[in-house]
């Protein structure tokens, strides 16, 4: 072993190798310790919440509203139905309603929160226990409050698109049920007597159309 390999051995076992250690060790410690986030996928915007800085009660509602908004953003956003909601897409009233509380209001109302909650210098928590003033709730009453009142648009929106969607389903039914139940048909058709075969060929054969020429053309002269 020559004396630059030997340098080399040295540097990886003692330098290299303890450095990495010690790095990737900072890295797990910092993992395990650090405090658990809350990511709402539907609603970037509240970007990643330390679990603890919210109540339970907030989780829970924003849950649903993240939920509740995801499938309306389809229904109301995906209007060509092609799984994706995209410039080929309609944008109506509804749409942009739906999108304006996901990415504005509901991050607004929880921004607002979280500051009154960090203006807390004892342990108990200002926004959970005082009153704002001149009303009579708490900072999470108040947001409570906000989230309720999303979360009941959102219930009316997916009810109200169930009843449409019902209906149409029924609208088609009704209309499938009287075109087949009841069939209509401009030609008749009848089954020729079998004792007037003859007769039937005969007429056939006689026949005479009229060709766009304006000429009379007999059945029997046409060729297939």
């Amino acid at each position: 072993m020559t004396q630059m390999t030997a340098m080399f051995v040295m540097f990886v076992l003692y330098g290299l190798l303890p450095a990495a250690g010690l790095y990737l060790g900072y890295r797990g410690i910092k993992k395990v310790t650090a405090p658990k986030m809350l990511e709402y996928k539907a609603m970037p915007q509240l970007g990643y919440i330390p679990e603890k800085s919210l109540p339970v009660e907030v989780k829970t509602a924003l849950e649903q509203i993240n939920t509740k908004g995801e499938k309306l953003r389809v229904m109301y956003g995906d209007t060509n139905n092609d799984g994706k909601i995209d410039d080929k897409d309609t944008v109506n009233e509804t749409y942009i309603m739906i999108q304006n509380l996901m990415d504005r209001h509901v991050p607004q109302a929880v921004a607002d929160y979280r500051r009154l909650h960090d203006l807390d210098v004892t342990e108990d928590s200002l926004a959970d226990t005082t009153k704002i003033k001149h009303s009579n709730v708490t900072g999470k009453e108040a947001l409570l409050d906000v989230l309720k009142t999303i979360n009941t648009q959102f219930d009316d929106l997916l009810n109200a698109s169930y009843h449409q969607d019902g209906q149409k389903l029924l609208a088609t039914n009704r209309y499938l049920q009287k075109r087949f139940d009841n069939p209509t048909s401009n030609t008749e058709f009848q089954k020729p007597d079998s004792n007037a075969s003859g007769d039937v060929i005969s007429d056939v054969n006689t026949q005479a159309i009229e060709s766009p020429t304006g000429e009379n053309v007999s059945v029997k002269d046409i060729k297939l």
